[in-house]
């Protein structure tokens, strides 16, 4: 049997770019996401490249239910051989840091860092049970942000959820390493998908005036590839590193 990788976030954006990227690599893919809207599509383009696609219907953020959906994805693809965290939330509301709530700091706390955490955890213990299979190159793949690194004062709690992401990428790094399973973190930079569209406008304008030394939008593919490639174990001697995909955006310049 093929490996497997199971995506979250996989209807569309990232999540639909890294499937059929992983698609391409020779992996069978479990999409997981909130909404089957989408998934059909994304479906449609993983078979293309040559990978069976199940979707699984499951909430990051949904703790309790992190055992099910793994249990799922396993039993259908025979094992896993690589998580790739895509699913994430952005703020609802673009404002001063001293404006924010708790409520949408524990929304993307809770998706973005505890639900990743978790699931990574449920994966991880799985991938290390006795009779996993070991098909290929073993991984979790998280997706952070530059945010991770760079702040944004309209948007503290998604720098601080993303900062935890780039934190849990090494600490699962230490903790696998030694069981040949190894962790990747991608920094995504400006990235065209949905969860940007309201800020579309914003940005043409800033990266026409050198927000980035490559001066167009990332693209969901652009961000799909690296997952792909890490997944692929095309650099497998390294582990719990960042890797930004960004333009060249956290470059220091002067």
């Amino acid at each position: 049997m093929k490996p497997a990788a199971l995506v979250t976030g996989a209807r569309r954006g990232i999540g639909r770019a890294s499937c059929v990227a992983l698609a391409r690599k020779g992996f069978d893919i479990a999409g997981a996401d909130i909404s089957p809207e989408g998934a059909e599509e994304t479906r449609t383009a993983v078979e293309a490249a040559g990978g069976r696609f199940t979707f699984h219907l499951s909430d990051v953020g949904d703790v309790a239910a992190h055992a099910a959906l793994v249990g799922a994805a396993w039993e259908a693809h025979g094992g896993l051989e690589c998580l790739a965290n895509v699913a994430g939330v952005q703020v609802q509301t673009r404002q001063d840091m001293l404006e924010t709530t708790p409520d949408s700091w524990d929304r993307l706390l809770g998706v973005n860092a505890r639900g990743v955490f978790f699931l990574s955890q449920t994966v991880a213990k799985r991938m290390l049970a006795a009779g996993a299979p070991m098909r290929g190159h073993r991984s979790l793949v998280f997706i952070s942000s530059v945010n991770a690194v760079m702040a944004s004062l309209n948007r503290a709690e998604y720098c601080v959820s993303k900062a935890g992401v780039t934190m849990i990428a090494k600490l699962f790094a230490m903790r696998l390493a030694s069981h040949g399973i190894n962790t990747y973190d991608i920094q995504p930079g400006v990235i065209r998908t949905e969860m940007t569209r309201g800020v579309w406008d914003k940005y043409d304008e800033q990266i026409e005036a050198g927000l980035a030394p490559i001066r167009r939008w990332g693209e969901a593919e652009d961000i799909g590839g690296a997952v792909a490639t890490l997944a692929a174990g095309s650099m497998p001697y390294s582990t719990g590193h960042s890797f930004p995909i960004d333009g060249g955006m956290l470059m220091p310049r002067f």
